[in-house]
């Protein structure tokens, strides 16, 4: 870690609490600044405060109005979460107070070599790729996975040093909140039309995910998805070196897929039905990954001990276990249409779909070719049931119910379904109308398949 001297004497407001807040204020402090932390939430639910409040922090909590900036800081670091039409944000905004979130603080912190991910879907899964591929063979120094992953990027350049690697996975959220954070290698997954109650508008939302190459040079390296012109496109933007990957066009460099093989500038990888992961999706965040493998100097073997073993994130398409000869896949983090309909091409097999969630206004006609082809029964739930029994209808799906919940709905999914089935959860919405967090309503999905079945779920 760096001991610099940028933030000693200043005054700085911790907008949010979480992880990210907790170790950005712990850090600020250490760093010689005067921190309050402010949270909406009463102190009662964050036990985190305590602690704080023991070293010496300022902790304000259950109420977060624009009036707190009376106080005066220099600088907000925000949690990414926390819109910018929030009252206090929009206040920092108009008095031109400088606002960073916590990966940027992480950034200027740290030693390590930082490889930077982000993109609508495939994030978090390329990210553990990525982070795996690099610890084989590894001599010196750790590769670790940060960011919107679920791990404090400040905590982990706490212990970081030179000789390691920080894998940060960097939602668009953010990735707004950046200034100087420099990824030697940076990975677009892809782009599709995700969080535009936040954003406002896809031009906003492509611009913030473009942020994560704003500060790249000629000596580093941009790896992006070409199955998608848009996304060839936005390469142009970068000054870094781009490096293409590609699973359905043909492209003469980089990682891609041909006749069933994956390649990286000619030399033969791997088979891609070798990744242990299933779907095409993974196809695609393998092929990510192997660039970026590539360019960082690892050898094939390290690639494929990885990817031939790597069993998959947890709610990300997770295998949960088999029982009855049917096969349970845990893809809670399907928080949109994209996610899910990537879900359903990846299996071969009949799937009994669990889905639904809140509801942001659109409908979901653009699934009927994937409900037509993969899916043999649907249990809905959630405020979006309606209209996605509306979309399955079109597909002529003739086993739809609709249910209250999802413990309701995993008994009613076997209900449907056959020895040689999927059932797979796969919401193609946010949880936020019944839960608290996709993770949570994962959890709940695997405690009602091991109730409804007598088994437990396999680990990865």
């Amino acid at each position: 870690m760096k001991m610099i001297d940028d933030y000693k004497g200043k005054r700085i407001l911790v907008l949010g609490a979480g992880k990210s807040g907790t170790h950005a204020a712990e850090l600020l402090q250490q760093l010689g600044a005067t921190v309050v932390l402010n949270d909406a939430k009463p102190s009662d639910q964050l036990p985190e405060v305590v602690e704080l409040e023991d070293r010496g922090i300022k902790t304000i909590t259950g109420k977060q109005t624009a009036d707190i900036l009376d106080n005066h800081f220099d600088l907000m670091v925000k949690n990414p979460g926390i819109p910018y039409d929030n009252e206090v944000v929009a206040r920092a905004v108009s008095e031109k107070m400088p606002i960073i979130t916590e990966v940027e603080l992480a950034a200027q912190m740290t030693d390590a070599e930082i490889i930077g991910v982000t993109g609508s879907n495939g994030k978090t899964t390329t990210v553990t790729m990525i982070t795996k591929i690099l610890n084989e063979e590894r001599k010196k120094g750790h590769a670790y996975a940060a960011g919107n992953i679920g791990v404090s990027a400040t905590e982990t350049a706490l212990k970081s040093t030179a000789d390691d690697t920080i894998v940060m996975e960097l939602s668009s959220f953010m990735l707004l909140g950046i200034k100087k954070l420099h990824p030697h290698v940076a990975v677009l997954t892809n782009i599709f039309s995700n969080h535009l109650d936040y954003h406002k508008t896809r031009k906003n939302y492509v611009n913030a995910k473009m942020r994560i190459t704003m500060n790249q040079t000629p000596d580093d390296f941009f790896v992006v998805n070409f199955d998608s012109d848009e996304w060839r496109q936005l390469s142009k933007r970068s000054r870094a070196q781009v490096v293409p990957f590609a699973r359905t066009s043909e492209i003469d460099r980089g990682a891609y897929e041909k006749n069933g093989k994956l390649y990286y500038n000619d030399e033969f990888i791997m088979n891609a039905d070798d990744i242990k992961v299933p779907g095409q999706q993974n196809v695609e965040n393998a092929l990510a990954a192997i660039a970026t493998a590539k360019i960082l100097g690892k050898s094939n073997l390290a690639i494929t001990n990885v990817l031939e073993t790597f069993t998959g994130v947890r709610h990300r398409v997770q295998f949960v276990l088999e029982a009855d000869g049917r096969k349970f896949y845990n893809d809670s983090k399907a928080t949109d249409i994209e996610a899910t309909q990537i879900a359903l091409e990846g299996f071969d097999h009949p799937i009994v779909l669990l889905a639904g969630g809140l509801d942001r206004g659109y409908t979901f006609d653009k699934m009927v070719p994937q409900f037509k082809q993969h899916v043999k029964a649907a249990v809905l739930f959630g405020q979006t049931a309606d209209l996605l029994e509306e979309s399955l209808q079109k597909a002529s799906v003739k086993n739809i119910t609709k249910v209250d919940n999802l413990d309701e709905a995993v008994p009613a999914a076997y209900h449907y379904s056959d020895s040689g089935d999927i059932i797979l959860l796969s919401p193609a919405n946010a949880s936020w109308d019944q839960f608290k967090t996709f993770e949570q309503r994962g959890d709940e999905f695997i405690k009602d398949v091991e109730k409804l079945t007598h088994k437990q779920e396999e680990k990865q």
